[in-house]
């Protein structure tokens, strides 16, 4: 799909934007020092369906300072100007349910992911979505589950935050929670005497599911997500999957 003019004045202003504040982190490992004065065409704060012409941002350390009007903006002498004619300047973007472990299923079937691709390969794929995300705009990811990749989501949100690597903000699932054999890969289509590695943690009865929240917060879980029902009822109807004190459980 072609994208239209504005979007792609907005991505050239989000690269610029990141290229120039948010580079030294990934390069250093530090947050970046110095000032930065940010001059687009517009200003979109979010509160309003209209843009503001004429603002500016000021970047101090790598957090924004002020925002207004450019003129009554007070920008330290030795700030750096960045000029971005033509281009809308943007909040950065939130997505509250993200996969960073997972990628198009018209490329590989979630089963073959699951079943086929290494953790070591699908956390480094975990990198490189977190970078594109992150040059997409988006600067806050919840996201909500490994998909079978164990708890590596929280390594690779703790490479973010030390600067090792470029992304977004992680808030992280970790596991997530799902009844036994509610959920895939199997148990259905896979010969029943086969141990495949599941897409989340197996929970049945409430002292498992009372472990498995305790477990996954401990492992460094941000949210701990569950599913209450599934694709499990005649010819793949949603249905509950926990009974009413197991889900008690999950929330105390």
């Amino acid at each position: 799909m072609r994208a239209n003019p504005t979007i792609r004045r907005t991505t050239t202003l989000l690269l610029l934007l990141l290229c120039a504040v948010l580079a030294p982190v990934a390069a250093g490992g530090t947050t970046p020092k110095g000032d930065w004065l940010l001059l687009p065409e517009r200003v979109w704060t979010g509160d309003g369906d209209g843009a503001h012409s004429g603002w500016a941002v000021l970047v101090h350390d790598g957090a924004i300072a002020a925002v207004g009007p450019a003129a009554s903006i007070q920008a330290p002498a030795n700030a750096q100007r960045i000029e971005l004619p033509g281009a809308t300047l943007t909040p950065g973007l939130i997505d509250l349910h993200s996969h960073l472990f997972l990628h198009p299923y018209n490329e590989t079937l979630w089963n073959d992911q699951v079943l086929t691709e290494p953790q070591d390969y699908r956390t480094l794929e975990a990198a490189a979505h977190a970078k594109a995300t992150l040059l997409a705009g988006f600067t806050t990811l919840r996201d909500l589950g490994t998909e079978g990749a164990g708890y590596a989501d929280v390594s690779v949100k703790r490479a973010i935050d030390e600067g090792l690597i470029p992304g977004p903000r992680l808030f992280v699932a970790t596991r997530a929670i799902v009844a036994t054999a509610s959920y895939g890969p199997g148990p259905r289509g896979f010969r029943p005497d086969l141990e495949l590695p599941g897409g989340a943690q197996e929970v049945s009865g409430v002292d498992q599911a009372m472990a498995a929240v305790r477990e996954q917060a401990a492992r460094g879980a941000d949210w701990i997500k569950l599913y209450g029902d599934y694709r499990v009822g005649p010819d793949g109807a949603t249905a509950p999957t926990f009974t009413p004190a197991e889900l008690k459980a999950l929330v105390d």
